[in-house]
């Protein structure tokens, strides 16, 4: 994370969204084609009253980047995606469990700033502490050391000299088959005091005021207030709720696509 927030100043008459965990490509390229489709005519849609996007991760169920190869598909919502970049639209895309192994071909082919960690904005003078949310809080011990493999040097390093045709394939089967990969909570809503990143997020505010704390991961649409000035939010999912956020005016509300 930065040591000083991003600022965002939002225009009169213009809205920031928010979306996370579309997971593209999965389970199959056929019903993901479906799923890509609604959140191309989704983006569509914003395109009236846009100031910025923030993709809160899991855009791809599955995503790495070889030096010159990059996985198949995807290329309605790579080319809206690029066409709204080219527009001036900033994009802000935080890379999720599903598509850590992104480099840097969103930034050079969509002009997407990409973020590895949590980042805090300061959005009309308000502290927003967004991130897609993985590995954060407490518990999550299985996904915790199997992200330290993910991530690590030697490890994609090795992983490489697979031929693409395998390493994609291989992780495309484990990314749908293995829940321990994907992180994979249950959809039910546990509780205050056990849904983890509800506990994160009341930690980060014993030392800071944030007002918003924006997440995804937990595919399931959340909206708790954790005191009298800060929230909580989870913005669902694009495979069963179809929601996203909406922040304009001060006002931050979590919306559900109708299409």
């Amino acid at each position: 994370m930065s040591a000083s927030p991003i600022s965002i100043s939002i225009a009169e008459g213009s809205k920031i969204y928010f979306c996370s965990d579309q997971h593209l490509g999965a389970p199959t390229s056929e019903k993901s084609r479906i799923r890509e489709l609604r959140f191309v005519s989704w983006l569509d849609s914003i395109q009236k009253d846009v100031q910025a996007l923030f993709i809160l991760g899991d855009l791809f169920d599955f995503w790495f980047e070889y030096k010159k190869v990059v996985p198949k598909g995807f290329t309605r919502v790579l080319g809206t995606l690029a066409r709204m970049s080219d527009r001036g639209i900033p994009i802000y895309f935080f890379v999720g469990n599903h598509d850590l192994w992104m480099r840097d071909y969103l930034e050079q082919e969509i002009g997407a700033q990409v973020f590895f960690k949590p980042q805090r904005f300061n959005i009309d003078n308000k502290l927003f502490y967004i991130g897609h949310g993985d590995g954060l809080g407490p518990g999550d011990h299985g996904y915790k050391f199997m992200k330290k493999i993910f991530t690590n040097k030697i490890c994609q390093w090795a992983y490489r000299w697979l031929h693409p045709d395998i390493g994609v394939a291989l992780a495309q089967y484990l990314s749908v088959k293995n829940k321990l990969i994907s992180g994979a909570e249950d959809i039910h809503f546990l509780g205050e005091d056990k849904e983890w990143l509800v506990v994160y997020a009341k930690e980060v505010l014993e030392r800071e005021a944030v007002a918003y704390f924006v997440f995804g991961h937990r595919h399931l649409p959340l909206e708790i207030q954790l005191n009298n000035t800060a929230w909580y939010i989870n913005l669902g999912d694009w495979i069963t709720h179809f929601t996203y956020g909406e922040l304009s005016s001060g006002n931050f509300e979590l919306k559900k696509n109708q299409n």
